[in-house]
């Protein structure tokens, strides 16, 4: 946890520095988006980093323990939303590089000329992110407190959870968060490599002996919809019901969407140098999804070694397989790799709501519209954010519990009116907000009256599905919104190929398109004139 810190706070000395051209010098830019500067390897493991959090230890594993094959659902939803990514992170990147956008929230107002809007979709945003700060405390304290053998109290835990995530987050930003997630990334490649390799062989004898007893004695394991009827989304849609086929694939379609306009996937994307470092991104991040499969398949043989876990205990399988088996030095190095997959991810839903109040919000007051205003804002948003889901966890434990269980299929709600309105003009403000209420309202109601997944499908895609068709129908059916008097490419998206120069109009050949219809924009790469 030092090092952590002395990591994560060295970072802030491998910035730009102020004043260096493109970089946002020492301002919101350089500490919410790392200056945009940020080259592959940095945002591969940020990136990376937000996909491990304490779920790949704790969650995986005990939804492996529990239900068997709907687990995979994990891994298929981030391979598609990678590949999803390597579209849509570019055509972010560019759209906010254009403008001087740090978030989505920023994006939506500078789309709608509403800043309200932002300040709208920013107070919804933190609703829905609060609770996985929550999360990420709660997770890091089970950890800490099981691998000391409980000479560290779930309280204390809590707190150095706070304490180690707020204190690099507000003096080092994105590139601290950056810097942490390498020794993140080495200790979870080490950890889980050694796991997959060793607790098979020790307690099986090998793969083939493991694989025979599940076979044998856990099939309903390996097949939708897994063991039991009942299921919930570890990701954010609870309830109960059938994880079949059309829950999976409808849950796989609806993540790959949603985490590609995630805040903390979007500050990933913003935080890259250029666009080619997020298609090189893409590609390379699905290889990393192969060590989700380590705790998945390691929660379904702690069934054989650890029978019996029911409710919050089996998200316990994985360290109830070691913590007894290795030597304390050794389970000590897994703990940290399961701590610090909590504290990065934590450290950018922190930051990533700091900016979005900093900007979003707060500077809708004179005072604080300034840049410099903006990102002291921020910092204090962040220490106060932490704070609350601090606060919530010592007095509160299941209140954002139960409110994340809406978060993920919330956030989807956003993607019309985030990427169908960077890419059709046509949309209009009182669509895009119609569909986001309707699309809420309907994720609520079904999630909080136990009716999710809804005939089989993931509730958040019935929700999505209401979601667009409103916003169409109101789009098609109300008025045109004028005065506006921007051309599309000060309103709309690009995707900034290879060859396209930095000038905005559509002189260069880059970039056309009629902004009325949907599918309209035509990307074309020319020689000068």
């Amino acid at each position: 946890m030092v090092a952590t810190v002395v990591l994560g706070l060295l970072a802030v000395r491998g910035g730009p520095g102020k004043g260096k051209k493109g970089a946002g010098g020492g301002g919101l830019a350089e500490w919410s988006v790392g200056g945009r500067s940020l080259g592959t390897v940095f945002i591969w493991v940020l990136m990376a980093g937000e996909g491990y959090t304490s779920f790949s230890y704790l969650g995986a594993a005990g939804w492996g323990y529990n239900y068997g094959a709907p687990v995979m659902y994990v891994v298929a939803y981030m391979t598609c939303g990678y590949a999803l990514g390597y579209v849509v992170g570019p055509m972010l990147w560019d759209y906010a590089r254009r403008h001087g956008l740090v978030g989505i929230t920023d994006m939506v107002a500078h789309r709608y000329r509403r800043p309200w809007l932002g300040a709208a979709v920013a107070v919804l945003a933190t609703v829905f992110l609060l609770p996985y700060i929550q999360l990420q405390i709660t997770g890091m304290g089970v950890v800490v407190s099981t691998v000391t053998y409980g000479a560290v109290s779930l309280e204390w835990a809590y707190f150095v959870a706070f304490a180690v995530t707020t204190g690099f987050v507000v003096v080092s930003g994105l590139r601290g968060s950056a810097w942490v997630s390498v020794l993140k990334d080495v200790l979870v490649i080490g950890t889980l490599g050694f796991l997959a390799v060793y607790v098979p062989v020790h307690y099986f004898g090998g793969y083939g002996e493991l694989f025979d007893r599940l076979v044998e004695q856990r099939p309903q394991w390996l097949t939708l919809p897994g063991h039991g009827s009942r299921g919930a989304d570890a990701q954010g849609a609870g309830g109960r019901g059938n994880l079949g086929t059309a829950w999976f694939a409808s849950t796989t379609v609806l993540n790959a969407l949603t985490v590609v306009i995630f805040p903390t996937t979007v500050a990933g994307y913003l935080g890259a140098r250029d666009a080619d470092a997020l298609r090189r991104n893409a590609i390379l991040l699905p290889a990393y999804n192969v060590l989700l499969f380590v705790p998945m398949l390691l929660g379904m043989a702690a069934l054989f070694v650890v029978p019996g876990l029911a409710g919050a205990d089996s998200n316990l399988a994985l360290f109830r397989l070691v913590v007894d088996l290795l030597p304390a030095w050794a389970v000590g190095l897994i703990g940290v790799a399961a701590a610090l997959s909590s504290i990065v991810p934590m450290a950018v839903f922190m930051l990533v709501i700091g900016t979005m109040w900093g900007r979003s919000v707060l500077s809708l007051a004179p005072r604080w519209s300034s840049g410099e205003r903006q990102k002291l804002a921020s910092q204090v948003v962040v220490v106060a954010v932490g704070s609350v889901a601090l606060v919530m966890t010592y007095i509160a434990p299941n209140t954002l519990v139960r409110l994340s269980l809406v978060s993920y299929e919330g956030m989807a709600q956003l993607v019309p009116m985030l990427l169908l309105g960077l890419v059709w003009r046509r949309l209009t403000t009182a669509g895009a907000l119609s569909g986001l209420l309707v699309g809420v309202g309907v994720v609520c109601a079904l999630v909080f009256t136990g009716n999710d997944p809804a005939w089989g499908v993931n509730a958040g895609m019935v929700a999505l599905a209401a979601n667009l068709a409103v916003a169409l129908a109101v789009t098609w059916l109300g008025p045109r919104e004028t005065g506006d008097g921007r051309p599309d490419e000060q309103v709309l998206a690009r995707d900034p190929l290879p060859g396209c120069g930095d000038d905005d109009g559509c002189g260069d050949g880059c970039w056309c398109g009629d902004g009325e219809t949907p599918g309209a924009v035509r990307r074309v790469v020319s020689g000068p004139g």
